[in-house]
Parts: structure tokens; C-alpha cells; sequence
């Protein structure tokens, strides 16, 4: 029988800012499960841009700039989530959880006890569970997995069987649910050709495996130095961040000038080159603005071109299952850059707002 301590360690974020609002703590309250809640002891949680956005209050229309991983002057405080709304401090953040059950609450489903999991990061209302509105966000709305437990309600919770560590296994549940939503949203089949900016991060390298899977093919695009890594992936052509001539790159690389998807989580000013390529009847598809949240765009190029534009943040039910199905037979890979222990998370953070790795970064609880 697993003994359940008091407290825990926990990377508890304090309010929008500088690094030094995160404070590792080894004297916080560990959660207590209510009704149908389970308890999970946490082996290893993954970063995203998520926490860094929230840490940072990017997500305020106040904030025009690139995201940086530094804090703002002028965060709105109405605004500076990515629901648009405040959140309660202290925090713990951290949606990518890969753990074991170890407890269970008040008619909670008791058979999880003991299995390895992943935790679904889109926390719905049980009676409206398709009303994006009601939708919670872990780490965001709620404590997340940076600390050495998490209680969450059991229909988050998914048993996974694979032969990845922990800290593979949490590698996926952001980034790769965020890049299958983003493909689901553009329509992505068989025959289409996807260009992926941004293609080394964790959404990046997400989207060149997932489309691959559904039988398009993927042009990737990033930095010189990421090169071979990146098209260790499997990607038809591996481009520059941002060739000057893309038309002209992509008919080298495929023979013609033009792509059905972009896929795109970089924004920013070469957002107008990306949308310049689709093909009559492409699509858009975005998740991400690292690059500014401000761009240009001629309504004219829309609508002549009949493209399509889509959004995509809250994940309809069910894709996160599809995603555990991939891991389990073996259908996607791991992109693990590098894992630090959890009193590490400010450096952890540090390196993936530095952007020189390939996939995910996460934290390790020992």
C-alpha cells in the first residue's frame, strides 16, 4: 500500500512575471482527491508555451510583442490568460503528466489505482462537455503536474502501455493534442502537403509526425543549425526559418510554389509570406504566435484565393484518446530533448524559452 505524505514539492507560480515568480517549494499541502477524483503521484511533467504565456501575461491584448519569456510592464488584468480571463495565485502549473494513480475519492473510479497514466490537459464540464466556454485548462484553472502529486477528476485520467520512460511519455500531451487538433481543424488527408514553420519545437515536430501518419507530406522549416535533426523526422525538405524567396524554395524542393496547409504556430512578420503560398482552396491552421501576435494580412488574398483560416486552442473530446491509441501501438515517436529535475523548472524554462533544442523539454520529480 503507497504511503501518501503530507506535503510535497511543488513549483508553485506566484503571479505574472520574471522568473522569480516561480518558487520551488518542499512544504506545500498534498492535494486531497474528492468525489471522483484520483490522487496521482507525478514521475515527470512536460513544458509548453502555455506556462511561460500565463508566467509571463502574454496572453493580454495589452501585450503586442513576441513572446520572450520575460515579464511585461502592461499585463491587462482582465485578460492575461488564455481564456481570457484572470487566474488564482499561487499556481502550480504543468499540464504534461505522466504518473500513477494512487489514490481514489469518494466514487472515483477505485480500478485506476496503481496504473501508469496520462492526464488529459482539457478539463471539461461533465454535463456541457462540448461547450468550449466551460472548458478548464490544467496548470491554468487548476494546479497542474509541476509538483510530486496531482488530484484531477478520473475521466481525465487515461491508463497508457507503452515501454517509453516517464519522462517520453511526458513529451506528448500539450504539443501533440495541440498539433492533431490543429490538423483535424485544416482537414489534413492523404495527398495534402502541410508546411510547418516553427517545425523543431514541441508542436513542430508534433505536426510533421502526425501529418506524415495521415499520409501528407510535410515540409519543415527551421533554423540551419537544426537541420539534420529535424529531418531525422521525416519531412519531404527541410527549410530555412525564413527562406526570402519561398516560392521559389518550395519549387525546388517540390516542384511547384504553392502548399494546401500551412500550420503554423510562429506568426509574426512573415506571416503574410506563409499565407502568400496556399493554394487556391488552402487552409490555415494556427495554434501559436511566437514570433507577435500582430500580423498583416490582405483580405484580398483571402477571399480571391477562397482560403480557409482556423483556430485551434480547446481540443473536442476524444482526440486525446486517439493520441494515447498512437503512443500505445506505436505510431509516433518521442521528441525528448532534455529532462531537469522539478527545483530545476527555472532553468528548464530557461532552455525552452532559449528555443535551441528539438521537441519537448520536461522535469523529472526523482
Amino acid at each position: 500500500m503507497t504511503t501518501i505524505p503530507e506535503t510535497m514539492h511543488a513549483v508553485v507560480l506566484t503571479g505574472h512575471g520574471d522568473m522569480d515568480k516561480l518558487e520551488y517549494r518542499s512544504d506545500w499541502p498534498v492535494p486531497q482527491p474528492g468525489p471522483g477524483e484520483v490522487l496521482i503521484k507525478v514521475h515527470a511533467c512536460g513544458l509548453n508555451n502555455t506556462d511561460v504565456n500565463t508566467r509571463t501575461g502574454w496572453y493580454s491584448k495589452a501585450v503586442t510583442e513576441a513572446t520572450t519569456g520575460g515579464g511585461f510592464d502592461d499585463v491587462g488584468e482582465e485578460d492575461p490568460s488564455w481564456g481570457g480571463a484572470p487566474i488564482a495565485f499561487p499556481r502550480i502549473q504543468g499540464a504534461d503528466v505522466a504518473g500513477t494513480v494512487v489514490a481514489a475519492g469518494e466514487g472515483a473510479d477505485a480500478s485506476l489505482i496503481g496504473k501508469r497514466v496520462m492526464v488529459e490537459t482539457w478539463i471539461r464540464d461533465p454535463d456541457d462537455p462540448l461547450d468550449m466556454n466551460k472548458c478548464r485548462y490544467l496548470g491554468s484553472e487548476m494546479d497542474g503536474g509541476f509538483a510530486e502529486y496531482l488530484k484531477i477528476v478520473d475521466r481525465a485520467v487515461f491508463p497508457v502501455d507503452c515501454d517509453l520512460s516517464d519522462a517520453e511519455l511526458a513529451t506528448f500531451a500539450t504539443s501533440w493534442v495541440t498539433a492533431e487538433n490543429m490538423l483535424n481543424r485544416a482537414n489534413v488527408k492523404e495527398g495534402d502537403t502541410v508546411l510547418i514553420p516553427g517545425a523543431s519545437g514541441g508542436v513542430g515536430s508534433a505536426l510533421i509526425q502526425l501529418a506524415n501518419r495521415r499520409g501528407a507530406k510535410t515540409i519543415a522549416m527551421a533554423g540551419r543549425a537544426k537541420h539534420d535533426q529535424v529531418a531525422a523526422l521525416g519531412p519531404v525538405a527541410v527549410l530555412d526559418r525564413a527562406p526570402g524567396d519561398l516560392k521559389s524554395e518550395l519549387k525546388r524542393v517540390i516542384g511547384r510554389d504553392s502548399v494546401s496547409v500551412v500550420a503554423d504556430v510562429v506568426g509574426g512578420d512573415y506571416f503574410a509570406t506563409l499565407i502568400d503560398v496556399l493554394e487556391r482552396g488552402g487552409r490555415y491552421t494556427c495554434s501559436g504566435a511566437i514570433a507577435g501576435p500582430i500580423v498583416d494580412l490582405d483580405l484580398r488574398t483571402l477571399y480571391l484565393h477562397d482560403l480557409t483560416f482556423t483556430g485551434a486552442t480547446v481540443v473536442p473530446p476524444g482526440t486525446f484518446g486517439d493520441l494515447v491509441g498512437y503512443i500505445e501501438r506505436g505510431e509516433v515517436k518521442p521528441v525528448l530533448a532534455e529532462a531537469f529535475p522539478l527545483e530545476k523548472l527555472r532553468d528548464a524554462q530557461q532552455a525552452f524559452i532559449d528555443k535551441k533544442h528539438i521537441g519537448n523539454i520536461v522535469v523529472t520529480m526523482g
